[in-house]
């Protein structure tokens, strides 16, 4: 009976600590005092966001899907981009690109729906893998539309895109060796090093919960 009444506490107190440790896990982010610069990066997915309280939780900018593909504009992005710029919040637009479609009507599509704004943050080109696409290009060809995309969009909003890349196509791909612009990069509490370059913008956690957002969301700091 000791012995089953300790394994029994034992439990109880590994329970405790997973608890806790799942609390500062959500809570977390990297040291303002390094990294003054920091925000979030939503889609439709989050549902709507309460800006003003999220800017009150140390939201210093946001980042809002816009389209994807060349055919899928997000529901809620002209919600999130009004209302960024409503609660003070600097804002940018995310095209997440697909593999199967040419990068120009990709590109064509995302300047239909984001404005021309002035002050607006560079935008960003989130290439992922996507279940619902299995085209893998060959490398040059992948590099040509993204870069073909990059271009068009560019030409639209004035400034130099964001690549927003996971580490699966980065490693595939080596599209950072290619495409000299500012990189975007995950890596959950840990600083990514896969790319050819130094980060400008990372994805810290993507577990984060903060006032404004039901649920967990993606949280970003800009490099100094």
């Amino acid at each position: 009976m000791y012995g089953a009444g300790r394994l029994v506490l034992i439990l109880a107190a590994l329970a405790l600590a997973a608890v806790a440790g799942w609390r500062l896990a959500v809570r977390w982010h990297p040291s303002i005092e390094r990294y003054p610069v920091q925000g979030i990066d939503v889609s439709e997915g989050n549902g709507a966001v309460e800006w003003s309280v999220a800017k009150g939780a140390g939201v210093d900018f946001g980042y809002a899907v816009a389209t994807r593909g060349h055919n899928v504009r997000d529901r809620l992005f002209q919600q999130h981009w009004d209302a960024m710029a409503a609660a003070g919040v600097r804002r940018g637009a995310i095209h997440v690109f697909s593999l199967c479609q040419p990068g120009a009507d990709q590109a064509d599509a995302f300047n239909t729906v984001v404005p021309v704004t002035p002050g607006a943050l560079p935008a960003a080109i989130d290439l992922h893998y996507d279940e619902a696409c299995a085209a893998r290009p060959p490398r040059a060809a992948l590099v040509a539309e993204v870069a073909e995309a990059a271009k068009r969009i560019e030409a639209h909003t004035g400034a130099p895109v964001l690549l927003k890349l996971a580490a699966d196509v980065e490693d595939d791909y080596r599209l950072s060796e290619a495409l000299k612009r500012n990189l975007w990069l995950g890596g959950n509490f840990l600083r990514p090093a896969y790319a050819a370059r130094p980060w400008r913008m990372w994805q810290a956690s993507d577990i984060r919960r903060i006032d404004g957002v039901e649920g967990p969301v993606n949280w970003d700091v800009a490099a100094q």
